[in-house]
Order: C-alpha cells, then sequence, then structure tokens
C-alpha cells in the first residue's frame, strides 16, 4: 500500500491510496477526494490516507472487502495494530514497545488510525456505499467520562444537550505532562539562526504561541507595532498551500517588546523592498524567487533539531578538524571559513578539513570576512553589545 499526491504549484490537490498492484483503493480514495471538497487541509488529507493504508492493509491480509468489516471485524483490527511494526523514529522522550521486528506502533498512532475508520465508515453510511446495519465502530453515551474535571465543559454546563461519547473499540491513552524547552535550549536555537527573517519566525512562536501555518500566512495588516498585538486570521491563499490548522481567529498580544522589534527590522531592512506580496514571511536571498511567500520547504525552524541537539533524533552538531569559533552565518560548529559550508549551513568537504601536513591543508582565517562584520552578525542574533541586552 502507498499514498500517492498529486500537487500543482506546490500544493497537494488530489491524494489517493493505490494497492500493491498499483490499482486504486477506490472507498478510500472517494472519502479522501469529500475530505478535500469539505475544506480539509492537505496535510490533513494526507494524514487520513496514512491512517487508512493500516485498515486496507488489515483488510487486504485477512482477505475481506469492506462491506465485511463488522463490530467484532473491529476488534480484530485492533489486535493488528498493536501488532504493527513502525517505520518511523521515536520523538523525543516518548515511549514505545520495541520487538524482534522492530518499534510498534504508538497509542495515539493507533487511536488515531481508529479514529480516522470510524470517520470513514459514517461518510460510507451517508454515500450508501456501506450495507451494514450502522457504524462497525461502535460508540456509546459515557457518563462517566462527563464527571472528569480535566474535559472541557460547554458553555451552559450541565444543562447542554451535548453528551460525551466513547468508541467501543478504543485504546487508553497516556495524560502526559507538557514538555517545554530549557533555557539551554532556547538561547542554543537563537544563537543558530542566522537571519532576521528567521529569527523573527521563532520569536512569534515562542512569544506568541503561533503555529508554523499562522506564522507563514500573516500578512503586512495583521501587524499592530503600536499595540503590540498580532491578528491570526484564517486564510486559505496561499499560493504554497500553507494553512492554520485552528479556523478560529485570534487576537494575539505580544508582552515581549523585542518580538516586535525584530519583526520590524526584517520588514525594513532584510524583506524585500520590491516585493508586491502581502505576505510578511518571503523566501528572500538572491534567487528568482526572492518575492514569492515562504513555505514550508523553506521552512528554517525544522532544520534546527540537528545543529542545536535538540530534536526526536538528538542529533549532535557536526565537528571539523579546526576548533575556530561558532558563526551563525556557518550554522554548525567547526571553521569560521565560508569554505567548509554551504549557504543552508550543510557541511562539505574544505580544505581547512583535510588531514594536517597534506599538501591540501591550509589554515583557517580567524577574521570573518569584510562584507559581514561579526558586529552585524550579532544583531541579527538579537545581541546588542552597545546596551548590554538582548
Amino acid at each position: 500500500m502507498r499514498v500517492v499526491k498529486e500537487c500543482e504549484g506546490g500544493i497537494v490537490r488530489r491524494v489517493m491510496l493505490l494497492d500493491d498492484e498499483g490499482r486504486d483503493v477506490v472507498l478510500v480514495t472517494r472519502f479522501l477526494a469529500h475530505l478535500a471538497d469539505s475544506g480539509y487541509s492537505p496535510n490533513t488529507l494526507c494524514g487520513y490516507a496514512y491512517d487508512l493504508r493500516h485498515l486496507a492493509a488489515f483488510l487486504d491480509v485477512r482477505h475481506l472487502d469492506f462491506g465485511d468489516f463488522g463490530p467484532s471485524t473491529a476488534l480484530e483490527f485492533l489486535g493488528y495494530l498493536r501488532r504493527v511494526p513502525s517505520r518511523r523514529p521515536a520523538q523525543r522522550l516518548g515511549l514505545s514497545v520495541a520487538t524482534g521486528q522492530g518499534r510498534l506502533l504508538s497509542p495515539a498512532t493507533v487511536a488515531r488510525a481508529l479514529a480516522a475508520t470510524s470517520s470513514l465508515f459514517e461518510w460510507a453510511i451517508a454515500a450508501e456505499a456501506y450495507a451494514g446495519a450502522g457504524n462497525p465502530m461502535q460508540r456509546q453515551v459515557d457518563s462517566a467520562l462527563g464527571r472528569v474535571p480535566d474535559r472541557p465543559q460547554p458553555f451552559l454546563g450541565g444543562a447542554s444537550r451535548q453528551q460525551p461519547i466513547r468508541r467501543t473499540v478504543r485504546v487508553k491513552l497516556p495524560v502526559r505532562l507538557p514538555r517545554p524547552l530549557g533555557d539551554d535550549d532556547v538561547q542554543a536555537v537563537l544563537g543558530s539562526l542566522r537571519t532576521a527573517r528567521d529569527l523573527a519566525i521563532f520569536l512569534l512562536m515562542l512569544d506568541g504561541g503561533l503555529r508554523p501555518g499562522e506564522v507563514l500566512c500573516l500578512q503586512l495588516e495583521d501587524l499592530a507595532y503600536g499595540r503590540r498585538r498580532v491578528t491570526v486570521r484564517k486564510r486559505d491563499d496561499h499560493p504554497r498551500g500553507a494553512r492554520a490548522k485552528a479556523r478560529r481567529e485570534r487576537v494575539v498580544d505580544l508582552h515581549e517588546p523585542r518580538t516586535l522589534k525584530v519583526v520590524s527590522r526584517y520588514v525594513l531592512h532584510e524583506r524585500p523592498a520590491e516585493a508586491l506580496s502581502p505576505f510578511v514571511f518571503l523566501v528572500g536571498g538572491a534567487g528568482k524567487t526572492r518575492c514569492e511567500p515562504l513555505s514550508y520547504r523553506h521552512w528554517p525552524v525544522g532544520s534546527l533539531a540537528g545543529w542545536t541537539g535538540w530534536g526526536s533524533g538528538h542529533r549532535k552538531r557536526p565537528r571539523t578538524r579546526c576548533d575556530t569559533p561558532t558563526r551563525p552565518r556557518c550554522g554548525r560548529a567547526g571553521c569560521v571559513s565560508w569554505r567548509c559550508s554551504s549557504a543552508w549551513g550543510t557541511p562539505r568537504p574544505s580544505r581547512c578539513a583535510a588531514t594536517p601536513g597534506s599538501a591540501t591543508s591550509r589554515s583557517c582565517p580567524t577574521t570573518p570576512p569584510p562584507s559581514r562584520p561579526a558586529r552585524d552578525l550579532d544583531r541579527v542574533a538579537g545581541t546588542d553589545r552597545r546596551e548590554g541586552r538582548v
């Protein structure tokens, strides 16, 4: 089973599920097309497709059809999910069961696959594509769930007609504590940022609690510098397909003055002046796409986990043979020379990394190039040496 995405202009327009022989899984593909017509985001479509791939694989192993899926088969499907090996690496500080075949699916992944299966059959009943008496993922009223103190209560309290519903086939999920980043991790991320654009994006997420899609969809009219607030609006017109996860618009007050200060510095000095796009964050640089809105492809924060040591894989910063200080332009610990790394911070062989004493070895320069003095780099990182504040 494999998921196929049809893209147009960098945006996922259609998602399909194909079997091992390359044939279309009709029921799942129709359901995904219905979700696309209902206004679901491309990331949600892909998530449903990968979750329903487990259902299609289960039916293929049992030699069953979607019409043969009943309440008893749902119990077997739960046992199948609890024994399926996972292909993804373990998350940071996450617990998972490992067997001889590898790590198994986490309880959260199993619960998401069960929820996607329930939604599929709810749609199939409405579309008259399932001949069963009801949804095989049976649900029942759970009065005890309504008395849980941590459960969000409706506005009218007990006078509301809404009743808590729980599926019969489910897996218990652990209630975990939040795992915020420490001060050392935050400072490591801030120190690894190279431009005012990347610093503004990270501070909006750190101080304002904005999601990546909400940051990418920000427009110039959403910034209120005098009131120190940002208006987060639901937009679906991003040319690269970036969308906000929540559909409720809100106003975020930024109490930290450094956030809007860095955003203002980026808009005035680093953002292309000839750009006609209303979006705040653009690709920038000197390429042909410098005036286009920033997309997930150019997302700068996701690659910081490998350079700062925090993230799912706990990857450390690669070392080089020279013990020169770290520079934000290089993006890694090692040589200050621009020959030691590419423009995106990717390590590559260079003369200064050669074996000492060889014909190709050279001493690394200890002073930065005159075009990017160290004082400008510190200003990009948010440090003002003259005033002694960050």
